[in-house]
Parts: C-alpha cells; structure tokens; sequence
C-alpha cells in the first residue's frame, strides 16, 4: 500500500514549524505506525534529507513516549490504542496521513515529533508518592485492602503518562493525569498519610505548570489509551476540598 505522510516539522520551540509530505510507496497493513516512520526515515537517510524525529521507547503501549496526532486525533483516534500499537491495516491504501506532535503550552517541541513532557514529572514530584520505612518488603496482606479499591487503584494506575488527555482537551488540561496519580494513592492505605497535602500540592503544581482547568468534555477520557474514566477527576475534586477544608 502507497501512504502520503504529512509531518510536522519545527527545529525548536522558538523556531517556526511546518509540514512537510512524503510519500511512503511500500507501506505494509501489518506495519505499526511507528514502524512506518522507521521506514520514512530510511527513506530519508537514502536521499540524504534529515531525519524525522519522534519519541519512542516500548513500542508495547506501555511506556506511554510514542504518542502524537494523527490525523487531529490523539494516537489515532482509535479506543484504548497507543500510537506505537496503532496498526496500518487501519488505513486505506492512498491515504493521505497527517502527524503533528502534541498542541499544548506546558508541552514545548522539543523537535518535530518530540515535546517535552517534564511537566508531568513536576506534578508527580509535588506529591505522587507515599512515605515508608525502607528495608525488606512488608508481607502482602499486612494491610488488608478491599478488593473493589484494589481493583479501582489498579485501574487508575495504569495510566502510563503519555499526555493525549493534554493535546485532546480544549483546555490542554492535566486533570486525568493528575487525578488518576491522586486517586490511586488515595485508595490504598499506604497513601493516606499525604492524602491532604498531596491533593493539595499536586493540584497547585498542575496550575503552575500553565495547564488550563478541566470543562468536563470528556475528550481525555475518549483518547486515553488505558481507558481511564473521568470519575477521577471527580475524586480529585474531592480529595482538593476535602483537603482545603
């Protein structure tokens, strides 16, 4: 199959950005899309232009570094799909494919495909964590937790951070981000000991890294690759005014 690729290309984030269109002729429907970047980018090598930089790490949908736009839509559009798992049996041989990196202010590119998502880290550093007392691990049902809670803190901790909820939301809000980091915690016993000032510090640093607020549209829950809901957010306002109070 013949694929036109249309991709983002910027140098920095202070320098203009463009797109630019290439044609990828020997494109195979079991290729995943990043396999057909590889491919590009062969192509490229051979003609002596410059490569098209994109982040990757796993390419298992675990990692969560692949993620892009493609064609407007958060790694493609299609449910509970990473960029990296996203297959070219999807498309239509003489598709025309547009890719751009993420769209969001807390998300400056880095170059071309590649933005920098230290944003997140700061969140996570603000209060994604629990105190204990180093030393052998305790045995597992020290703690008893009810397994509907296990379960739910499981689910919210699959997110792998990739930031679609950011470049899908209008508002290039964190808020599933912050909130599945903020309700796993707050499920578990080990947890509740910075369950205020994490909810607290947490939320702050959201605001400080310059993501807007969340509107309810419900787009971060439609591209997230794990499928987590946003009843989170509904936690995390909770866990806030909890906390403030």
């Amino acid at each position: 199959m013949q694929l036109s690729l249309k991709v983002w290309r910027q140098a920095g984030a202070d320098v203009p950005g463009r797109f630019e269109t290439y044609t990828v002729p020997h494109a195979q429907p079991d290729m995943s899309f990043l396999e057909l970047l590889d491919v590009l980018n062969e192509q490229l090598i051979h003609s002596g232009s410059e490569l098209i930089e994109f982040d990757h790490d796993c390419r298992e949908g675990i990692c969560g570094s692949c993620g892009v736009m493609i064609n407007g839509k958060a790694h493609g559009g299609l449910p509970k799909t990473a960029t990296c798992q996203l297959y070219l049996r999807h498309f239509q041989d003489g598709d025309e494919i547009t890719v751009e990196p993420w769209r969001a202010e807390a998300f400056p590119v880095l170059k071309d495909l590649v933005v920098e998502r230290a944003a997140f880290d700061h969140i996570m550093m603000a209060g994604g964590y629990i105190s204990v007392k180093t030393g052998s691990a305790p045995e597992a049902n020290t703690i008893p937790v009810p397994k509907p809670d296990a379960d739910l803190a499981f689910d919210y901790a699959a997110c792998i951070g990739c930031g679609a909820c950011v470049a899908a939301c209008p508002n290039a809000s964190a808020s599933l981000f912050t909130a599945a980091k903020l309700a796993h915690l707050s499920l578990l016993p080990q947890g509740h000991p910075e369950r205020k000032s994490r909810a607290i510090a947490m939320t702050e640093q959201m605001v400080i890294e310059g993501f807007g607020d969340c509107s309810n549209h419900g787009e971060c829950q439609a591209v997230c690759p794990k499928g987590i809901s946003i009843d989170a957010i509904a936690r995390m306002r909770r866990e806030f005014v909890q906390a403030q109070l």
